[in-house]
């Protein structure tokens, strides 16, 4: 294989990876809002649990999808896995002191985690394109999750909340997968041209 094929194959992986990818935390961003918003006493505690720890395994699964890529650094997504971990096991600890304290979690969580997802989209915009949609999404986590703590303490907020959150992320997901579909990559172009 040339270098120029070795180039042009790797970031197309990556590429076809990530869109796979996407496509299933968007799924499952939807399906986890949607049952949220049903309001299931059963169901929310396990949720609220739920979605950091799919977040961990989402993350796992972009660092399998990004290995063919020698440039990326792995250490922002290493670091989204540990503060994923300490976030599930800080909503068990925040389940037993009511909502406005699960706000307050999912709130640091999403600064955190949202300016890795910016951070990351914007070095991987080069390699594979296509990546504003995290960009956005993950300044939006950010803000969000600003609110979440801020406002922890409104009756009216809720933990009905988070549903918007994860739903507007499922749309940025799904944004992306069809960005990656839709846009060559920069380092594509370079080897083409």
């Amino acid at each position: 294989m040339s270098p120029a094929t070795s180039s042009f194959s790797q970031p197309t992986s990556m590429a076809q990876d990530l869109r796979i990818l996407y496509f299933v935390r968007a799924a499952f961003a939807l399906l986890w809002a949607g049952l949220l918003a049903a309001q299931l006493p059963a169901l929310t505690p396990l949720l609220l649990v739920l979605y950091p720890i799919w977040d961990v395994l989402a993350t796992f699964a972009d660092l399998r999808a990004s290995r063919r890529s020698n440039r990326e650094a792995t250490g922002p997504r290493y670091l989204n896995i540990l503060i994923g971990l300490a976030t599930a096991a800080a909503v068990v600890v925040a389940l037993q002191q009511g909502t406005a304290a699960v706000l307050a979690v999912f709130g640091a969580w999403a600064i955190l985690t949202g300016f890795i997802q910016l951070i990351l989209g914007w070095r991987r915009q080069r390699a594979v394109g296509g990546q504003w949609p995290m960009m956005l999404s993950g300044g939006q986590s950010a803000l969000a999750g600003t609110a979440f703590i801020l406002l922890a303490h409104s009756p009216s907020l809720g933990i009905k909340s988070l549903v918007g959150y994860a739903a507007f992320g499922g749309f940025y997901f799904l944004l992306a997968a069809w960005r990656l579909h839709a846009t060559k990559p920069a380092a594509l172009s370079d080897t083409v041209s």
